[in-house]
């Protein structure tokens, strides 16, 4: 007899430029669509990958043909998001003004998420960025 499994991990390596922000996007809504309640991660998880990956490419001192790896898992119901680029920076929420085009990513992560944080790659080389990410009420649960 078969059984569907949940998909508890995931991990890819896109190439670190503008246009593979929208498929780590893609990428996301395709792991969560497998899973159970998977829709009740979309619209934050999809926010704060978007601005992970985007941090990553714009920020990252890494040769530019270095990958960005992508990793998501559900763990105890709380989808984890990590997003791991090879350059030396650590990533800090700034403050802004209300005339500055950017800089407003982390505030975002940091204000959705349930926890975030930055720790060294292992090997030494370079960094990920994690997000915990907590699913949205169900109606029945809002009203």
């Amino acid at each position: 007899m078969l059984t569907a499994r949940r998909p508890r991990r995931f991990a890819a390596r896109l190439d670190s430029r503008a246009e593979s922000t929208s498929f780590a996007r893609h990428l996301l809504r395709a792991y969560l669509s497998a899973l159970p309640s998977g829709d009740r991660f979309s619209d934050i998880a999809e926010l704060l990958l978007g601005e992970l990956f985007a941090n990553a490419i714009q920020h990252s001192d890494a040769p530019a043909d270095r990958h960005i790896e992508i990793r998501f898992a559900l763990t105890n119901d709380l989808l984890r998001v990590e997003v791991h680029d090879a350059g030396s920076g650590r990533p800090s929420v700034r403050s802004t003004s209300p005339d500055d085009e950017h800089g407003r990513g982390l505030f975002l992560v940091n204000e959705l998420a349930e926890r975030w944080g930055c720790c060294p790659r292992a090997g030494g080389i370079g960094k990920f960025v994690w997000a915990l990410i907590a699913p949205a009420p169900t109606q029945a649960a809002t009203r």
